[in-house]
């Protein structure tokens, strides 16, 4: 693996650093009760609209969004959750979902932003997992969403973070109000079984009590409709996993059965290829759960996939789906698409320090294989993650995005930057039994959390 100091073909890359207060959480074990914390803050600007309505026509303003932003920041550090309707009603949780809902899914599963020129820029953004505050920051730092300032957000909205929802709505809104600015990708997370595990159905549930099946269940179809994967300016491909396998069906051997009957070979045992652009386009993405088996594997493989630095394509056996893929494979990926940079994001910095022969995530961002055409990135945004961890040492690590300029797209600036202060909050899972490393998960969970008889995908 080459440091990411080592020279290569690809362009240079620029880091820039922000320094932010670390921030803290409550354990699970301390009881929720605002009025016993610090004095609460002032109400927000735009306090008289609360609790917020749903413009005419559907026609979102700045205004409504940073009135959203405001309400949000205030109900987080003052209300309990279960006053959040008083904020957010779900008449207008409904009406932002249904009208997000239908632009993600009219996208194709792998969006072209190609609408960016000489004027333009492109911020791309990892895992933020429920952690508001900070995507709040990264936002107001990188500039918000506009006509020449786009954003791609690689996916993992929710869990582990106790602002999940906040934090998906926020990014819809920003959706509804530049459809054509703003792309939102899905990510392993935005899952029926990873939210019933990691904390986002019981975040729901708290929030809007018995409502909270029906919010749910409208998180749940609308995550089945996020594009799985961008190509910006035709240079840069982003997926939240990474590389998929080829869908195409190569001849099995068959051998003979009684009577000259013709016995086809498993098909799923078949020598692993890499997947083209056009295999991807066709897989079907509106599923509550990626399979890790059958023939629709495409969206579990761009949802689970890691990098490695062992050559060629093989199973993810230590999440139970999705693929290993070497430098091999990424330039094989990136010569035959005419592309220079993969960004994906995926691993957190409990994910990495056990990967052998990959960067750490301290930064937020490691760059993985440098190869002739260029170079795969790790992209990570939430800083001082998880939020909720079970040792009294934390992993303290930096978040970052990816800013790409004209003329060509192809020039990373890496900004990283640290956690901003949270409120006091309770994790909505059980962070002491459930691991953060993405490994060893019990494969015969997934049959509890959502009724399957499939082991379940280790994340």
């Amino acid at each position: 693996m080459l440091s990411q100091s080592e020279s290569s073909s690809s362009p240079p890359s620029t880091t820039t650093t922000t320094t932010a207060t670390t921030s803290t959480s409550s354990s699970p074990s301390q009881p929720e009760d605002p009025s016993l914390s610090q004095p609460q803050p002032p109400p927000p600007p735009g306090y008289d609209q609360i609790p917020l309505t749903w413009p005419s026509e559907a026609k979102l303003t700045l205004n409504w969004i940073t009135n959203l932003i405001s309400i949000f920041e205030w109900s987080s550090k003052t209300l309990p959750p279960s006053e959040f309707p008083s904020v957010l009603s779900v008449q207008v949780f409904d009406a932002l979902v249904l009208t997000a809902s239908k632009l993600l899914h009219k996208e194709p599963n792998c969006v072209r932003i190609d609408d960016c020129d000489e004027n333009s820029s492109v911020v791309v953004v990892g895992d933020v997992h429920g952690q508001f505050h900070d995507v709040v920051f990264l936002l107001k730092e990188a500039g918000f969403p506009s006509d020449n300032r786009f954003f791609v957000f690689n996916g993992d909205y929710v869990d582990r973070g106790a602002w999940g929802l906040e934090t998906f709505l926020l990014l819809l809104a920003w959706k509804v109000y530049m459809p054509h600015r703003v792309f939102l990708l899905r990510g392993n997370h935005e899952s029926k079984y990873c939210t019933s595990v990691y904390g986002f159905e019981q975040e729901v549930m708290a929030k809007y009590g018995g409502q909270g099946q029906h919010v749910y269940r409208k998180c749940l179809g609308c995550f089945e409709g996020l594009p799985l994967a961008s190509i910006i300016a035709g240079r840069v491909y982003t997926a939240h996993g990474g590389l998929f396998r080829s869908t195409s069906v190569t001849p099995s051997k068959r051998s003979k059965g009684r009577k000259g009957r013709k016995v086809v070979s498993n098909p799923d045992s078949r020598k692993l290829s890499l997947g083209s652009l056009e295999d991807l386009s066709k897989a079907r993405r509106t599923v509550l759960d990626a399979p890790w088996q059958g023939i629709n594997m495409i969206p579990g493989d761009v949802l689970w996939s890691d990098p490695s630095m062992k050559p060629g394509l093989s199973p993810n056996k230590e999440r139970g789906i999705g693929l290993l893929w070497g430098p091999d494979c990424t330039e094989d990926f990136l010569k035959k698409n005419n592309l220079k940079f993969i960004i994906r994001s995926h691993e957190g910095p409990d994910a990495r320090e056990k990967r052998s022969g990959l960067n750490g995530m301290e930064k937020g961002y490691t760059i993985d294989h440098e190869v002739e055409s260029g170079k795969l990135i790790t992209l990570f945004s939430a800083p001082d993650y998880p939020q909720f961890q079970a040792t009294e040492k934390r992993y303290d690590n930096k978040g970052a995005y990816i800013l790409l300029e004209p003329p060509n797209f192809d020039n990373p600036k890496f900004h990283s930057f640290g956690a901003t202060p949270r409120p006091k909050a309770n994790a909505y899972y059980n962070f002491e039994d459930v691991i953060d490393s993405d490994e060893e998960l019990d494969l015969l969970s997934m049959t509890t959390a959502t009724g399957g008889g499939s082991p379940s995908p280790v994340v």
